[in-house]
């Protein structure tokens, strides 16, 4: 009787869960690798960093299902393409690389790698498997032209430009569009760099253009060194990309800043979906990717007042910056834009010329 209760017990417990052989764990899906390409340092302020918030709002929206990494200082050409290559063939399924001189190389690279998809930032040609996407810097330039308007003293403002691209045009251009709609007296002095990021040339161009009488200055290259310049000359200035009150509090009147956390985002979370597309996506103001914003503390409510009225007004499909209520000239006496026209998208993409009140000619 005993052993055959014995036998009896030893099957309950071979049955009884507490002894059952363990459920097979889960597999935890491998994160989505993300690599970005920065054509400049990571510093406190500036193109890269703005570029750079937008990682970190990809990683804080998606958390562990996302791995980003970035490399940092990527001259454009052979350096690009070969970057682009170690990340693609080091498990990247989406890169990002955020500088028009990127395109080409991102086109390449990608041909090699069809499985994985690549977003050309500030590019504008496409394939298969790549995005473009750029933002409508005019918008808040135009914007920040109202401002320096109100707030110069000489009537000139100076420009610090990288490139004659249309990108860097149609801001010039918006800008001093911008000045001349509430200052019709103000003209805009630019100086060329033919470089993105090089501080000790921006600053020597910025204080150039001070010793010319200009009070007030813009920029479109990749670092600070201007904001800082205007900050060391008692100066007035735009930032541009970031905030920069932080670098010149006193000189920064209004900053145009650039916000690519929803784009980067939406764009991981596209593929983590398997939703992703290529694309050309052209965001501005409306589609909150342009901001102006960073009012200093010299610039009147009324003014501060006056940029926020009409940034609510491009928001809207109210305001457009290349819309002529007069005839528009180039600087060279031409028509440009039609009384009562507005530039298409393809006629601002294709720009080519300096609009009147800009002093120079194109590189």
């Amino acid at each position: 009787m005993y052993k055959n209760l014995a036998a009896v017990i030893a099957a309950a417990c071979f049955l009884s869960p507490v002894f059952s052989k363990p459920p097979a764990p889960v597999a935890t899906p491998e994160p989505l690798k993300i690599g970005f390409v920065y054509v400049a340092p990571l510093l406190d302020a500036g193109w890269v960093r703005q570029h750079d918030e937008g990682r970190r709002a990809v990683e804080a929206a998606l958390g562990a299902r996302v791995k980003t990494t970035y490399v940092e200082n990527v001259a454009e050409g052979p350096d690009a393409e070969r970057v682009i290559r170690d990340l693609a063939a080091t498990g990247h399924k989406l890169i990002f690389t955020p500088s028009f001189g990127y395109m080409e190389p991102t086109l390449k690279v990608a041909q090699e790698f069809p499985e994985l998809k690549f977003e050309s930032i500030t590019g504008y040609k496409t394939a298969p498997n790549v995005a473009a996407a750029n933002a409508r810097y005019y918008e808040g330039r135009y914007l920040a032209g109202i401002a320096a308007g109100r707030m110069t003293r000489s009537n000139l403002a100076g420009y610090v430009a990288g490139f004659p691209i249309p990108e860097v045009l149609q801001g010039i251009n918006a800008f001093a569009l911008g000045m001349r709609s509430v200052n019709p007296k103000a003209e805009v002095k630019v100086v060329w760099l033919n470089n993105w990021f090089d501080p000790t040339r921006e600053r020597d161009a910025a204080m150039t253009l001070f010793n010319q009488n200009v009070d007030v200055i813009a920029f479109h290259t990749g670092s600070s060194a201007v904001m800082v310049a205007a900050q060391e000359r008692g100066k007035l200035a735009v930032g541009y990309h970031s905030d920069m009150r932080r670098i010149a509090p006193d000189a920064q009147i209004v900053a145009v800043t650039h916000q690519w956390g929803n784009y980067y985002t939406e764009r991981a979370q596209a593929l983590l979906d398997g939703r992703w597309k290529s694309g050309n996506v052209w965001g501005g103001v409306r589609e909150g990717m342009i901001k102006v914003t960073g009012f200093g503390s010299k610039v009147p409510k009324a003014v501060q007042q006056e940029v926020l009225a009409r940034q609510k007004d491009i928001a809207a499909g109210k305001l457009h910056p290349f819309h002529a209520t007069q005839a528009v000239l180039n600087n060279a006496g031409q028509e440009v834009i039609a009384k009562g026209q507005t530039l298409s998208d393809v006629q601002i993409l294709k720009m080519n010329w300096l609009v009147q009140g800009v002093q120079g000619q194109l590189p």
